[in-house]
C-alpha cells in the first residue's frame, strides 16, 4: 500500500507591486530600494531582464515586433506564476502599448496588484538617456504619452523630485492602507464596459 502523499498547502497569492514608467524613469532603481526595505523577501522581475535572456542571434527586421510581443507576453505570465506560487513581486514594466495593459489585466490577479505610476518630465528623461549612454535616444519621449494613457493608478511618484529611496519608502508606507477597489480592478471594469 502506498502511503498518502503529503501535499503542501496552497500559498496565498503574492502581492505584485507594478512599477510602470518610461525608459529611464527610475523603475530599476526604485525596485532595488524596495527589495532592500520590504518584508518579506520580494522578487524583482523586469521586462528588460527577459529581453536580455534571448539568444544573441540576428532577428530579421520583419520578425522583431512579433519576437518582442512574445517575450512580453511570457514576462506577464512569469510574473503571474511567481505570484500564484505565493511570491511577492516587484514588476518593472513599460505599458507603452494598449495590448500590454489588456494582457496584464487578463493574467494578473487584480486585487493583488499595486499599480504605481512613475512620472518624470520629458527634459529630465532626455538628460538621463544621454547620461546613461545605453538607451536609444528619444525612446522615453516616444513612450511618454503612451505609458500613462490609461490614467488610473493606486499611487504615483515623481522620480524627478524624489530619489529612488524616497519613492520606495512612499510605496512601502502606502501598502498597508491602500484603498479598494484597486486600480487594476477599476481598469478591468472600465475597459470591459467599453
Amino acid at each position: 500500500m502506498t502511503p498518502p502523499q503529503e501535499s503542501s498547502p496552497r500559498p496565498a497569492t503574492g502581492r505584485i507591486i507594478f512599477l510602470n514608467g518610461t525608459s529611464s524613469s527610475g523603475k530599476s532603481s526604485i525596485a532595488a530600494e524596495l527589495l532592500r526595505i520590504l518584508e518579506p523577501s520580494h522578487y524583482h522581475l523586469a521586462v528588460d531582464a527577459f529581453h536580455a535572456m534571448r539568444s544573441k542571434r540576428h532577428i530579421p527586421p520583419d520578425l522583431v515586433d512579433a519576437e518582442i510581443d512574445r517575450t512580453v507576453k511570457g514576462f506577464h505570465r512569469a510574473v503571474a506564476g511567481m505570484a500564484a506560487a505565493g511570491n511577492p513581486v516587484v514588476m518593472d514594466h513599460i505599458l507603452s502599448k494598449r495590448w500590454r495593459l489588456l494582457d496584464c489585466l487578463d493574467v494578473l490577479p487584480a486585487r493583488d496588484v499595486v499599480l504605481v505610476g512613475l512620472r518624470c518630465p520629458r527634459a529630465e528623461l532626455l538628460r538621463r538617456e544621454q547620461a546613461r549612454g545605453d538607451r536609444t535616444p528619444g525612446m522615453a519621449a516616444l513612450q511618454f504619452d503612451r505609458v500613462h494613457a490609461h490614467g488610473v493608478y493606486d499611487l504615483e511618484c515623481d522620480t524627478h523630485t524624489d530619489s529612488p529611496a524616497e519613492c520606495a519608502r512612499r510605496i512601502r508606507d502606502f501598502l498597508p492602507s491602500r484603498p479598494t477597489p484597486t486600480a487594476f480592478e477599476r481598469l478591468r471594469r472600465m475597459l470591459r464596459s467599453e
